[in-house]
């Protein structure tokens, strides 16, 4: 398949990336929400699988045609009262866990801080509160500098279900050129969970590397990257190199299992380590390309003639394509979406206004409402591109280990321990060792010159602009 088959929506194109013509007419599909029936019962805190499949039940007994109500389920509509009844608290069920008390201090001691952490300075907006950000963890960050903005448990260990499809793509996708072709062999499909999301691949059939990627990162195709850890030398090796990776990148929360971040025993990342891997991967043309790509069309089935049929496919990050109840979000242009019974809903995304490109990582929203992570990705989107120039960095996200330490302090540590003592003593005296709700405004001179030190000198990893208010096919 070509580039000329790729749309791309309004916000969600780099410069550099050129314009494709209009996909081909297709019917659209879209990916449906991974359960792990496996591992639902063993996870006292995990939603009822059955949830989804009830409401496809009753909608089908009430006269909803099968392939209509399989269209509503995966859309989330079965989700809504008109079909699925008022949803009621169960008294019974299990509190939400709390943070560990210590968590990584990776990028700054407040980081590893339960609790929201933000150091506003005068005139600063508001922190959303607790009612609106409801996530288990999350993290707003400036893409490019690293700084991180404000965040909330962001080195707690969580399953990060497709989101860690990242770092899967920051590992393999260098590896083999787009047009390199692959027939597809029964064992390549191998070793799925059941319920993954697919993008179609047939065995037999052949598929280039470009449409393979555009299955990963469009449909979240657990077929797609188990066909490309099939040509990266197998699931094992592949998920060797992910660690690996991982571990390059001073990503230490995450312990990889899957690759495709199926829900599984032990496989666990954080907000601030997924952030990585999307910080890491936007530096590749080829990843920027897909994670900004809205719709394409996919190969088919041989027809009777022996051509390829294709099929259109929608990108399911909500912010990028839109949905019926949100529309994309302006400048949004990727990266990764996911959800699983385990991890809950899980997103991180990258958006632009003006010259500031600020990452968001979502983990885990604990109101489920219809694209709750995407909402509550868009209200800190929406606070961080205002408050950028008006609140102290909190910590940072740090570089690669062959050119970072992963302390919070490169600024300070030139200078001797003393002066990384001060620098720490001045966050623990602006709120770093509370876990409360915070919004700390630094006045003191001297403890802003402290905190602004901090994080001063550290590498800028620059990112093409994003080309803003194009429309697909145009």
């Amino acid at each position: 398949m070509g580039s000329g088959s790729i749309r791309r929506s309004a916000g969600a194109l780099f410069r550099g990336v050129l314009s494709a013509s209009r996909a081909k007419a297709g019917t659209f599909t879209d990916v449906p929400t991974t359960f792990c029936a496996s591992t639902a019962s063993s996870d006292p805190t995990a939603p009822n699988a059955s949830a989804t499949t009830g409401s496809a039940g009753r909608a089908a007994r009430h006269g909803f045609p099968l392939r209509t109500v399989a269209a509503l389920a995966s859309s989330g509509l079965l989700a809504t009262p008109l079909l699925a009844g008022t949803a009621h608290a169960d008294p019974k069920a299990p509190k939400a866990p709390k943070p560990p008390a210590k968590m990584s201090q990776i990028g700054g001691d407040r980081l590893g801080t339960p609790g929201v952490q933000v150091a506003l300075k005068p005139g600063a907006p508001k922190l959303p509160g607790p009612d609106t950000l409801t996530a288990r963890s999350w993290i707003v960050s400036d893409a490019e500098s690293g700084k991180v903005l404000a965040a909330k448990n962001p080195h707690w260990q969580l399953a990060p279900a497709s989101t860690l499809k990242m770092l899967f793509a920051d590992t393999v996708l260098p590896k083999f050129p787009k047009d390199q072709k692959h027939t597809v062999r029964p064992a390549d499909l191998e070793g799925m969970g059941d319920g993954s999301s697919l993008v179609g691949i047939k065995e037999n059939l052949s598929y280039t590397v470009h449409d393979l990627w555009l299955g990963v990162f469009l449909r979240s195709g657990n077929d797609a990257v188990h066909t490309l850890s099939a040509m990266n030398g197998g699931t094992k090796a592949t998920v060797a190199q992910m660690q690996r990776h991982a571990k390059e990148l001073n990503a230490h929360d995450t312990h990889v299992v899957t690759p495709d971040g199926y829900d599984a025993p032990g496989q666990v990342s954080s907000a601030y380590d997924l952030s990585l891997f999307a910080r890491s991967g936007l530096q590749n043309p080829d990843f920027r390309e897909y994670c900004s790509t809205a719709t394409a069309q996919f190969p088919g089935e041989k027809g009777k003639d022996g051509k390829r049929a294709t099929f259109g496919i929608q990108n399911t990050n909500r912010l990028l394509s839109g949905d019926y109840d949100m529309k994309p979000y302006p400048g949004i242009a990727g990266v990764k979406n996911g959800s699983t019974t385990n991890a809950g809903s899980t997103f991180t995304g990258v958006a632009q206004r003006g010259d500031r490109k600020l990452l968001v990582t979502i983990m885990n929203p604990e109101k489920k409402e219809h694209n709750e992570a995407y909402k509550e990705a868009a209200k800190l989107l929406d606070w961080g591109f205002a408050a950028a120039d008006k609140v102290e960095p909190v910590g940072r996200l740090v570089g690669p280990r062959s050119e970072d330490d992963g302390t919070g302090t490169e600024g300070a540590k030139d200078k001797g321990d003393g002066a990384e003592q001060s620098t720490q003593a001045a966050l623990d005296g602006a709120g770093g060792s509370s876990g409360a709700w915070t919004a700390v405004g630094l006045t003191a001179a001297a403890m802003a010159l402290l905190v602004v030190g901090a994080f001063a000198v550290h590498r800028r990893w620059p990112l093409p602009e994003l080309v803003r208010g194009r429309r697909p096919g145009k």
